[in-house]
């Protein structure tokens, strides 16, 4: 192995276990795990929204956001209720305890990472960017299937 891809691996390495380590602390500080709180947040900035938007907005699959939404409604986090014009439609409204949870949640990587890379000027933003692309390819990592969240693992796991 050459020293520019053993420095390239060691970097994913640190980035991988930086993420890792986040979602332990986040988890341990407010007991959520961050697609759980990516979704009370969603549901802060409007509410009462309908499965399908907030799947939208998240860029994730109604089935993923579903499957989230239904550990925080067993947590009492959220509630979901039946259209009265449309039974079919599910509106999504975060609870009491879902907005106190929010409130304890400490900010998160993805937090930090969006102010930070916002700074940035634009061609340096486009070089990350593109070197993320390439890396991706040389991966044989597809992008257009992942959610915009830095979260190991599948979305849909068991979560404590």
């Amino acid at each position: 192995m050459n020293p520019k891809s053993q420095a390239v691996l060691s970097h994913l390495r640190g980035i991988i276990r930086t993420i890792d380590l986040n979602e332990r602390d986040l988890s341990r500080a407010c007991g959520l795990t961050l697609p759980q709180l990516l979704t009370l947040q969603t549901l802060q900035a409007e509410q009462p929204m309908s499965t399908g938007v907030l799947a939208q907005r998240m860029n994730l699959a109604q089935a993923t956001v579903t499957s989230i939404l239904d550990r925080l409604e067993s947590r009492a986090l959220v509630i979901r209720l039946r259209g009265t014009d449309d039974k079919r439609k599910v509106w999504v409204k975060l609870t009491e305890e879902g907005a106190a949870r929010l409130s304890q949640a400490p900010d998160t990587l993805q937090e930090r990472f969006v102010e930070r890379f916002a700074t940035l000027p634009d061609w340096q933003q486009s070089m990350l960017l593109g070197s993320l692309e390439l890396l991706a390819e040389v991966l044989d990592a597809p992008i257009q299937q992942t959610a915009p969240m830095l979260a190991g693992g599948e979305l849909t796991r068991n979560e404590p």
